[in-house]
């Protein structure tokens, strides 16, 4: 069975979880509810726990004899975190990382998708800063479902009325479907700049982040597959649950690719590679007067290139840094390797590309169709092609 963890607050629309739950039931889902101590105020865990025959989290502490850190274990047990109806204050927490009881700090453990479906008076909806942590969260993964336009408690109409159940419970089933769409998939992700070593204090690299690639490693992970990362050198948390082998250089790069390539049924090759290297690098700092004596550069391991001659019936997906002529180098790149897509970009553009967030791309797939992202961030692009790699899969399966 599916288990969601559905996460209750203390709005005046509680009463509708229970045909939340009802509701997911039927769909053959497993309900363990977590509740903030305010919710309890309006309704009883009791009523909650007798339509799920499980006790209702809501006291951190409260281990009643069991060995298990509760919120870590539900943590890797759930399919998906609900939050139905969720105030103004939980997504508050959320945005700030605030973990004060069960349900936020649950949120900060689970490594599944988290739905939320805001019910809230209007003003409070609409505030600015309600406004900036829904952003926040969207901006991270999250996912929400808009409330409706109606009579709410304080007696106004306005906006900030919970969701029909009916549309929770569609979207819910439709988030778990994607949790499980490249389940017994193994995809490798490459990720980060490499660095190439004058010697141990100098080195030839690029301004590439890395956040692009861990992107697309959670957001395959989150659709079930098993995720092999191979980054360079970056300041970014690894994604929970996902399989890093860090490297520095080009070669070692290519060596990592290699170890694990014939397990790979998806390869994202979004590392920002150095072309070239030093031929002669040194153990020790050469001085400054010796350096123009030491420069002779030559080119690394073409990584992309060599896989492609072994592709056999990977999906295979590569990256294109540009600064002109993005969608027709891109084009040129996907022919001479043999690719089923190239996400290429411009990283002449300020506010994309290096070191953003954000990112503004042109998608060019083998049969000559290619697609413009606009901007977005890196989450976002990481989902559309995550998109597109599924459609590939779902032809040839």
């Amino acid at each position: 069975m599916r288990k969601i963890a559905l996460g209750i607050c203390s709005s005046i629309s509680i009463y509708k979880a229970c045909e939340v739950v009802r509701s997911l039931q039927k769909e053959s889902c497993d309900v363990q509810v977590i509740m903030t101590e305010n919710a309890t105020r309006l309704v009883s865990p009791l009523l909650f726990s007798a339509l799920t025959g499980r006790r209702v989290l809501v006291d951190l502490f409260a281990r009643e004899g069991s060995e298990e850190i509760g919120h870590v274990e539900l943590a890797k047990e759930a399919n998906l975190l609900l939050v139905a109806p969720a105030t103004a204050n939980i997504i508050g927490k959320f945005a700030s990382g605030v973990a004060d009881d069960f349900l936020s700090t649950f949120f900060l453990a689970a490594r599944c998708p988290v739905l939320m479906a805001p019910a809230m008076n209007e003003a409070m909806y609409l505030h600015r800063q309600t406004q900036l942590n829904m952003k926040k969260l969207i901006s991270q993964g999250i996912r929400f479902i808009e409330p409706e336009k109606g009579y709410l408690a304080c007696k106004e109409k306005g906006w900030g009325r919970l969701a029909p159940v009916e549309r929770i419970v569609s979207e819910t089933l439709k988030l778990i479907s994607k949790g499980q769409s490249l389940e017994g998939k193994i995809v490798l992700v490459t990720a980060g700049p490499t660095r190439e070593y004058l010697d141990p204090v100098r080195f030839l690299s690029n301004p590439s982040s890395g956040k692009m690639g861990f992107e697309l490693a959670g957001e395959a992970m989150r659709r079930g597959a098993e995720v092999i990362l191979v980054s360079g050198p970056t300041h970014i948390m690894p994604p929970s649950g996902v399989h890093i082998e860090w490297i520095k250089t080009a070669e070692e790069m290519e060596k990592a690719v290699e170890r694990h390539l014939h397990r790979a049924d998806i390869v994202i090759m979004a590392a920002a590679v150095s072309d070239f290297k030093f031929s002669s690098p040194s153990s020790q700092k050469i001085k400054k007067r010796q350096i123009f004596r030491s420069i002779h550069l030559i080119e690394t391991p073409d990584i992309l290139k060599r896989i492609s001659e072994r592709k056999g019936k990977r999906i295979l997906v590569g990256f294109a840094a540009e600064t002109e002529d993005v969608k027709e180098n891109a084009q040129k790149k996907l022919k001479e390797k043999n690719l089923d897509l190239v996400v290429a970009n411009d990283v002449s553009k300020k506010g994309v590309g290096f070191g953003s967030d954000y990112n503004q791309v042109w998608l060019v797939f083998s049969d000559g169709k290619a697609i413009r992202s606009g901007k977005k961030s890196k989450f976002e692009i990481s989902q559309l092609i995550l998109d597109k790699i599924e459609e590939k899969v779902g032809k040839e399966s």
